[in-house]
């Protein structure tokens, strides 16, 4: 407004108001201090999906209605670094108290953290059956092959010969290949990402978040004090490219490609990409006649005796 303008109280004719400014994204910090070791590779998973999450809120989604759920371990910490709502469960249970949550309010936009031994130990029935039912909700495995809060354990993911605390001699199992395992067991949306590449990061669980069903985002997070990977990794890595997601030839080929244990390349990117029904849709269909508990408990206690 001009000072005439403010002096008079009125617009002069012919003036166009300059448009509102667009709202400044919400930082979505909070208080906690960062406790997570120099080099960790969490660092980029968490500022890989704040933007994400700023970017939703942006769009129209308000900031209680995004959960994150995790368990135990040091991913676990992202919940303390990120102001919007948060469910810690117990360790290898995350997937089925966001299965919980998602149910009970389908509208929400529910993202698990979860470590590899979290997921693929601990938890592995549980992410079987939720990439099988095809539920909407999105995984983050944060994958660093050891268990990192207990000073570097071999896990599900940790390749043989690896010597550690509970291996001191090396470790003799052959890991998962979880994304070929989630695929057969029907997860719509698998990828692949690294700590090293927070806009490929960004892109990855932006797509994972938007897909309907269950989106896996395997991150490859490097754990620099227990199982330093960067220099294994930065000479193997490569992007995706004429790849079709949505072809299952090409899908199967590039899931075996690498099995997390050989020296063959690496492939970051979107491998797979399906429509399935989502669980918990025809929840809708049912009806939502009162129900009269009281006379229910009674008739099935009578039943009873």
């Amino acid at each position: 407004m001009s000072a005439a303008e403010k002096k008079t109280g009125k617009k002069q004719a012919g003036r166009v108001a300059a448009p509102a400014a667009p709202a400044p994204a919400p930082r979505l910090t909070t208080y906690a201090k960062n406790t997570w070791c120099p080099g960790c590779g969490n660092f980029a998973v968490l500022n890989a999906i704040k933007p994400v999450f700023q970017e939703l809120i942006a769009a129209g989604t308000r900031p209680e209605d995004i959960v994150l759920v995790s368990d135990i371990g040091c991913n676990s910490k992202i919940m303390d670094y990120v102001g919007v709502n948060s469910f810690d469960s117990l360790h290898g249970r995350s997937i089925p108290t966001a299965i919980g949550v998602k149910l009970a309010n389908p509208e929400l936009t529910v993202v698990v953290h979860a470590g590899d031994g979290a997921t693929f130990a601990e938890g592995l029935e549980h992410v079987l059956s939720a990439a099988k039912r095809n539920v909407d909700i999105t995984l983050i495995v944060h994958d660093n092959g050891v268990y990192g809060l207990t000073i570097g354990q071999a896990g599900p993911e940790t390749p043989p010969g690896y010597r550690g605390r509970s291996t001191p001699y090396g470790s003799v199992e052959e890991p998962f290949n979880l994304l070929e395992l989630l695929h057969v067991a029907g997860a719509t949306y698998i990828a692949r990402g690294y700590s090293r590449g927070r806009d490929q990061l960004k892109r990855l669980y932006a797509e994972a978040i938007a897909h309907r069903g269950f989106s896996v985002v395997d991150t490859l997070q490097v754990c620099a004090t227990f199982r330093n990977l960067y220099g294994y990794y930065n000479e193997r890595v490569y992007e995706l490219e004429g790849h079709d997601p949505r072809v299952e030839e090409q899908a199967r080929a590039k899931i075996r490609e690498w099995d997390y244990a050989s020296d063959g390349p690496v492939a970051l990117g979107t491998f797979s990409v399906r429509d399935r029904p989502v669980f918990g849709d025809q929840f809708r269909e049912y009806g939502h006649e009162p129900v009269d508990v009281e006379a229910a408990l009674g008739q099935a206690f009578a039943e009873l005796t």
